[in-house]
């Protein structure tokens, strides 16, 4: 039996996986899905659990039940291209004929001192974890800090504020707002959302250095009783230690079949892969459905014919009744995108994508 291995079991991975299961999968070919957990976990609604607003039962989806898919659970410690090996930490390598990687992002910490030894994270289930039982012990009136205001610093601060109201939160950020990707209007309507929920915002903020609960901006000492770290991210470790062509984020560079050039068996999707759009759950699913499509053209020995992946936005939530969202060009805020946002949630728990 032919091989196709998936390594991560996320957004791509089960894209990948269920669209290959439901149209033309060979007979001659198994699909073998590695992860560390047996479970896909939903990893935009992390700063929802680190909140301590759903529990992780609720943001946890089940890997696909059939006799053509194996489900081989472990910490994958290296891919060997050469020899079209998997390695892992306390097993035997696994062979592949066909490979997709899909492994993911970490924090990027930016050589920041401290900030990786005195942060939390939201970046894996289990780090995700750790941050809810660290922010809901703290006492009330404490501080909590989230360094990053991106889409999901935003998100953790308003969910956290709906969870505890008794907590002072923080936001810092380097740029001018928070959102600063994002058009004005919906950076005006968060920012006033968050004074209007008591939310401190505080821009151009250059942290020196992390220590217990002190942030080191330059001179200045920030005191906390946590701090939350949404401040950047990179791909895998995996993915970084391959002596392979990468963009300035560190992701590989592929070609329009999302194969890497040297190795056309080999597919790189999701946050490992150099994209003209920025990593997102969306475009690793767009990228999952078009391997599929080059995985069935190649086993009928045909030319693929891709399309251009097209994103139908960006949602945000803040709390559970109110939000925002980039429809195209078009902002749009309050209970609408947060009606959306809560459709594709229950979508996809469901594998409807």
């Amino acid at each position: 039996m032919k091989k196709m291995v998936i390594l991560g079991g996320g957004y791509g991975g089960m894209t990948v996986a269920n669209e290959l299961l439901e149209k033309d999968l060979p007979t001659d070919t198994v699909l073998v899905m590695v992860d560390r957990m047996p479970y896909q976990g939903l990893k935009t609604e992390y700063y929802a659990l680190a909140a301590g607003t759903v529990s992780d039962v609720d943001i946890r989806v089940q890997f696909p039940v059939d006799p053509r898919l194996i489900l081989k659970f472990g910490e994958v410690t290296g891919v060997d291209l050469e020899r079209k090996l998997i390695l892992f930490e306390n097993d035997e390598p696994l062979s592949y004929d066909w490979l997709v990687i899909g492994l993911g992002c970490v924090d990027k910490y930016h050589n920041l001192e401290g900030a990786e030894q005195y942060s939390h994270s939201i970046q894996t289930l289990s780090s995700t974890r750790k941050t809810f039982q660290t922010v809901n012990d703290i006492a009330p009136y404490g501080q909590v800090t989230i360094v990053g205001g991106g889409l999901s610093g935003v998100e953790i601060a308003a969910e956290l504020r709906e969870s505890r109201a008794d907590l002072n939160i923080r936001v810092l950020d380097r740029g001018a707002s928070v959102l600063s990707a994002f058009p004005g209007k919906l950076q005006t309507f968060v920012r006033e959302w968050m004074l209007e929920h008591d939310i401190e915002m505080r821009s151009h903020i250059c942290l020196t250095r992390l220590e217990g609960g002190i942030l080191h901006n330059q001179q200045e000492l920030i005191y906390t009783d946590a701090t939350i770290w949404t401040a950047g991210i990179q791909p895998s470790p995996i993915v970084r230690q391959l002596q392979l062509p990468k963009d300035s984020q560190g992701r590989l560079v592929i070609n329009q079949y999302h194969q890497l050039p040297d190795y056309p068996e080999v597919y790189v999707i999701g946050d490992c892969a150099s994209l003209p759009f920025s990593p997102s759950a969306q475009a690793a699913q767009g990228q999952g459905r078009q391997v599929a499509e080059v995985m069935r053209a190649v086993w009928k020995n045909e030319t693929p014919r891709l399309g251009k992946i097209k994103l139908k936005g960006v949602l945000g939530s803040l709390g559970k009744k109110s939000g925002f969202a980039l429809l195209g060009k078009r902002p749009v805020t309050g209970m609408v995108p947060r009606a959306i946002k809560s459709g594709v949630l229950w979508m996809s728990k469901r594998h409807f994508g």
